[in-house]
């Protein structure tokens, strides 16, 4: 995969063939004091990982996997993944008719199915500034139709749907300028900047949602924080913990 990409002169970028997971390698690296700025891609991944350690597996050709390192000193880190995912969104959404949803916290979804998933991770940076941490992003976005596990309730999207001649590389290079210009904006403005961008594509809002802790209620949209508000029986629910479960209870 040869990468025309802009706005890269301060980071490394490396292609390999196979790796066990970008995340995991450029978390490995951090604990070892390399904070560099880095795009980690993958045209193989074996072991994948996403939210509440999920698998993410993915072959050449099928996905667009990678990861990339920066360090970030935000006021506030809380919505960085709506951040991110509203800027993919953004990103690789049709010009012209419907556009990609957003699951909180970490899903980007075409017509009611996953497309891509987020996974951020964090490491202290070694540096003075005590807020700066070295902020690992992941990214897994399906590119093109596969076999997928039969056991899932909805089979997941991919790009080719939206784009028929999209392939990783060209998925790449559409989405990755903008989101470090958005990621330099999250640090700026946090979360704020990005409220109504992400209400425009919350693929939640108004449904009836069940949660991990067995309550159920109708997802009332994000507060400014990026935390889900769920009305309950109970009243309205802010679900801050993005190791709580979501699930949508009816889909389009």
């Amino acid at each position: 995969m040869a990468l025309g990409l802009p706005s890269l002169a301060s980071f490394s970028v490396e292609i390999l063939p196979e790796i066990d997971s970008t995340n995991t390698e450029l978390m490995r690296r951090a604990r070892a004091g390399r904070t560099e700025p880095t795009l980690l891609v993958a045209e193989q991944q074996t072991a994948g990982r996403g939210r509440m350690g999920r698998s993410w597996q993915s072959s050449t050709g099928d996905s667009l996997t990678f990861s990339f390192g920066i360090n970030l000193a935000p006021t506030s880190w809380e919505g960085l993944s709506l951040a991110v995912g509203t800027s993919v969104a953004q990103s690789l959404s049709p010009v012209n008719g419907e556009s990609i949803q957003l699951k909180w916290p970490n899903d980007l979804w075409w017509q009611g199915r996953k497309l891509a998933g987020i996974l951020i991770e964090t490491s202290a940076a070694p540096t003075s500034q005590a807020k700066e941490r070295f902020a690992v992003v992941g990214i897994g976005i399906n590119i093109r139709q596969r076999e997928f596990d039969a056991n899932l309730s909805t089979q997941p999207a991919w790009l080719q749907e939206i784009s028929p001649t999209s392939s990783p590389q060209m998925a790449l290079e559409r989405l990755f300028a903008p989101l470090l210009r958005d990621l330099l904006e999250f640090e700026r403005a946090g979360f704020a900047a990005f409220s109504s961008r992400f209400a425009a594509r919350d693929g939640l809002a108004g449904r009836q949602v069940a949660l991990s802790d067995g309550s159920q209620g109708e997802a009332r949209g994000v507060d400014g924080s990026g935390a889900l508000l769920v009305h309950t029986s109970q009243g309205l629910q802010r679900v801050a913990s993005q190791e709580v479960s979501v699930r949508p209870q009816t889909l389009s």
